[in-house]
């Protein structure tokens, strides 16, 4: 199914936020109560500096009169870390702890979540190259659950982006999963950058 990818500003993603929480409820594979709770956070985070995203939706169907687009499938956003943000605050304890820092100038890539239906198409990997393309910041950095031997589509991507560990085994307060933080310089080479 063709998907159409676009850019974000903070408004059409409040506007989208309840298709964006499904996603990635769905995505997650989190119970669809989960989307209370995050609702909030997603708000905040939209009004954080330096806040840029992402979505693709399903192309329309029928393009001369109706929806410009379909269905929201896919979510990424972000924006830049900074003292005083829960995410920041976690991982430079991490840090801290293995006498390590923070890069001083960094873009936290938040959320990245595609519906299980469009996944393996490139959609994430489109959205992430296009979100990274733009960012000032000298460094990326992002939180992902540990799997068994990195088998997933989330790591595969990571991976083949260039990124690399930063703390694994990390646990955020209030989940007991163990997470790896990863990182990678910026910007993209030619290769890496967006067509």
């Amino acid at each position: 199914m063709d998907t159409v990818i676009t850019r974000l500003d903070a408004a059409d993603f409040r506007d989208r936020l309840p298709e964006a929480l499904g996603v990635y409820v769905e995505a997650m594979g989190y119970p669809p109560q989960v989307i209370r709770t995050r609702a909030a956070a997603w708000l905040e985070h939209s009004r954080r500096v330096g806040w840029s995203g992402y979505a693709a939706f399903e192309a329309p169907r029928r393009r001369l009169f109706g929806p410009t687009t379909g269905p929201l499938v896919a979510i990424c956003y972000g924006y830049h870390g900074s003292r005083g943000q829960w995410w920041y605050g976690q991982v430079a304890e991490g840090l801290r702890a293995r006498g390590l820092e923070l890069p001083g100038d960094y873009v936290e890539l938040t959320e990245l979540h595609v519906s299980p239906a469009h996944q393996g198409n490139g959609i994430g990997r489109e959205m992430l190259r296009r979100f990274l393309a733009e960012r000032p910041e000298g460094t990326v950095m992002l939180s992902t659950p540990e799997v068994e031997d990195e088998d997933n589509g989330a790591w595969k991507l990571y991976r083949s982006l260039g990124f690399g560990d930063v703390l694994r085994d990390h646990r955020f307060d209030g989940d007991a999963r163990p997470f790896a933080v990863l990182s990678r310089p910026l910007p993209l080479d030619d290769g890496e950058a967006p067509r």
